[in-house]
């Protein structure tokens, strides 16, 4: 972003800070009513705008309640999907029910992984979602996807996520920067998870900058693991055809990501060789024409196949490609894990 453009969007992001900090001074004083909806809840938030690995943590967490016998059900409200105020189960948690398009790019990937563990329902009114759910689905534990700005909803454990590529989105509020509330509101989370630790110099310094900026709460570390590569079709084929079709590379990587740059130093890091990288807006829906005019720039810059991560997956299946291209899939894993089963198992027999 220029300085020019910078300076223009400042007063829009002093805006954003002041609204902010109204809406949750309402809801702190009682004003505006934070609502019991009859189960144990766990937010799973941030407080910069995407990209910082919530899904791989939502997804942990659901199975991790899965076996210890809850039904499941993440509440979402399913961002920039076709009909926004249409409540739309994604899975019941036995079947898939809504594809990307109508249940969002995010609910739907978390359809796909968590099939016999958890229920997936998009809705803009997650109160509402969450007492239907219990109606219909029997859920007994609700997680909120992207829940720390989500103030209607009681909840029993308030997790942040932390990119520690980007912990802090520029410093400035939306839209100059990337926050959605000042570092302060750490203090209001019971524990922050650093996710990419394997992507920074000094983990050490920002852990400590954390707990200071969140009166010392547990700050616990996660790292990305490269779980598969898969080829690109609308149902995973099995681990013996992913392994013969596997290919060598180089590869064109492309995502819309919230932070497309750890995709690609997480697919660097893991040996991947790039000749090219792409970046798409976050959420975008994918056209032939985008995927035919990067599959000529991948073949004119070197690139074999492509590469690309398993929430832009979802919204490909449909389209006809001119390469290969192949999905990067991931999953976290906790340097204590100990801690957050703990956690888990402190709300599970509240």
């Amino acid at each position: 972003m220029s300085l020019i453009s910078s300076a223009a969007l400042a007063p829009f992001s002093v805006l954003y800070g002041a609204v902010t900090r109204t809406r949750h001074a309402l809801y702190q004083s009682g004003l505006l009513p934070v609502h019991d909806v009859g189960a144990p809840v766990i937010s799973v938030g941030n407080i910069t705008a995407g990209g910082t690995g919530k899904t791989p943590l939502v997804a942990w967490l659901a199975r991790a309640a899965a076996a210890e016998g809850r039904r499941v059900c993440v509440l979402s409200r399913g961002y920039k999907r076709a009909d926004p105020g249409r409540r739309v189960l994604v899975s019941d948690g036995k079947q898939l029910l809504a594809g990307a398009r109508e249940g969002g790019d995010e609910p739907r990937l978390l359809a796909e992984n968590l099939l016999g563990a958890a229920a997936i329902v998009s809705d803009a009114d997650r109160v509402a979602a969450a007492v239907w759910a219990r109606q219909h689905l029997g859920s007994d534990l609700f997680i909120l996807d992207d829940g720390f700005q989500h103030f209607r909803i009681q909840r029993d454990l308030n997790i942040v996520v932390l990119d520690a590529t980007d912990p802090w989105g520029g410093g400035r509020f939306l839209p100059r920067g990337r926050l959605r509330e000042s570092p302060s509101g750490l203090r209001r989370a019971d524990c922050i998870v650093m996710t990419r630790a394997e992507l920074t110099a000094d983990l050490a310094k920002l852990r400590d900058s954390v707990r200071r900026q969140s009166g010392n709460r547990p700050v616990l570390t996660a790292h990305t693991r490269t779980s598969r590569l898969r080829p690109l079709c609308p149902t995973p084929p099995p681990p013996d055809v992913i392994e013969h079709a596997k290919p060598t590379g180089p590869f064109a990587a492309f995502c819309a990501l919230g932070n497309p740059q750890a995709f690609f130093a997480h697919s660097r890091q893991d040996q991947f060789p790039l000749a090219l990288t792409r970046a798409f807006p976050d959420h975008h829906a994918y056209t032939q024409h985008d995927i035919d005019a990067l599959a000529a720039e991948a073949a004119r810059n070197g690139a074999q196949a492509l590469l690309t991560t398993a929430k832009d997956a979802v919204k490909l299946g449909e389209l006809n490609f001119a390469l290969p291209c192949f999905v990067l899939e991931i999953e976290l894993t906790f340097d204590d894990e100990a801690t957050m089963r703990e956690l888990l198992r402190a709300v599970l027999a509240s």
